[in-house]
């Protein structure tokens, strides 16, 4: 499979309970391993808790973002996330979009 696109999710966590954080982590391993779209990468957590990021490696970054969206925007420590779909192989110059994430 091609994994040159990815998904990377930065957001500003500041809870003092690791558990929501491994749980959202699960909950995206399993949609993107059903999806069949892709590969969920893993997640970094500052040691403080402060922030973190989650990460997604497939062919299409926009279709592995539809798979994870409605999940993500359900949790609050997800507000003003900064999403970034790389649209190519990790190198200079690939085209990227990023935009932040907005909950209502």
């Amino acid at each position: 499979m091609h994994t040159e696109q990815a998904v990377i999710i930065e957001f500003n966590y500041g809870l003092e309970e690791d558990e929501p954080f491994y749980e959202l982590s699960d909950k995206l391993r399993v949609l993107v391993d059903e999806s069949g779209l892709g590969e969920y990468d893993g997640h970094e957590i500052a040691m403080d808790n402060s922030d973190g990021s989650f990460y997604m490696y497939g062919p299409d970054a926009k279709k592995l973002y539809e798979v994870v969206k409605s999940t993500i925007e359900k949790v609050p420590f997800m507000a003003g996330a900064n999403i970034i779909l790389r649209l190519g192989p990790p190198e200079t110059g690939v085209k990227q979009v990023s935009f932040t994430l907005n909950l209502n």
